[in-house]
């Protein structure tokens, strides 16, 4: 939104993030490594959510990681809080409005996969929207049939790939499936998930997917896996298990996000260094 834009521009005259990244539960700790940091609460943004999930801070960290002028998502909102699947589009409005281009999502999820166990990631490489839910209804004009065919951009993969083959992190890959939330999945549905051909399960990020798409913001997606889905373990599932699980994986998760900063900004071009024909 533009208000918000332009506090944060009085903040940080200078701005010029390049990439946004939404940090899941457990994962908050990645903003004390950002470099000349600016911390602005959501409070003090108009519209942005106010969070209430323990684990979501709900506080945008400007500054510099690996290299690149970033825009750090301290907490989301989502769906089941508020019954609003566009909880999340005054926040990406703004950063496509900063000048963003690309957006990295992440979040905590079950695995359907037994070999991905807790405190792995996994690449996104596809999703299953089950909610059903979507945060375009409702928005008016042509622009709101956006083509999700390579949401998870392959580029973006492909460094994620690399930077995780370089720092020796095993990195799965899926599809990830959306559920609504809060209660977690029942064993039921973990086994219609799997049939249609679900890696992993969530209660986010979709919405955000479709929201940075519809803004031709670029995409890519870490899940930190913090379980096994129901059952598939003895694990009982409840968010203080999510939370702690977070924190044994949340070190392999930042050195793949500080890596792929690292990359980003030597081997993706501005988009006005891409157009230049010299």
């Amino acid at each position: 939104m533009t208000a918000a834009r332009d506090i944060i521009r009085q903040r940080m005259p200078d701005v010029a993030p390049r990439v946004a990244i939404t940090l899941g539960s457990g994962l908050g700790d990645l903003g004390d490594q950002v470099e000349g940091a600016t911390l602005i609460d959501y409070a003090d943004l108009p519209g942005f959510p106010q969070t209430t999930v323990s684990g979501h801070s709900g506080a945008l960290i400007l500054g510099e990681l690996g290299g690149v002028a970033i825009c750090l998502l301290r907490g989301r909102a989502h769906y089941y809080e508020q019954g609003d699947a566009g909880a999340m589009a005054s926040a990406i409005e703004t950063m496509a409005a900063l000048g963003v281009e690309t957006m990295l999502m992440t979040n905590a999820a079950g695995s359907l996969q037994v070999e991905t166990g807790p405190g792995n990631p996994m690449l996104i490489t596809d999703h299953v929207n089950f909610a059903g839910a979507n945060p375009l209804i409702g928005v008016e004009g042509d622009r709101r049939f956006v083509n999700l065919s390579d949401a998870y951009d392959p580029a973006l993969n492909a460094i994620l790939r690399e930077t995780a083959a370089e720092r020796g992190i095993p990195l799965a890959e899926g599809t990830y499936m959306w559920f609504s939330g809060p209660s977690f999945e029942t064993p039921a549905e973990i086994r219609a998930a799997a049939t249609l051909g679900a890696s992993a399960v969530g209660m986010s990020t979709v919405p955000e997917v479709i929201l940075a798409r519809y803004h031709r913001l670029r995409v890519c997606a870490v899940s930190l896996i913090t379980n096994l889905a129901a059952g598939l373990s003895d694990e009982v599932l409840s968010h203080d298990h999510t939370k702690t699980m977070a924190a044994i994986g949340a070190e392999a998760m930042e050195r793949l996000i500080t890596g792929f900063l690292e990359h980003y900004g030597v081997e993706v071009p501005r988009p006005e260094e891409a157009g230049d024909d010299g």
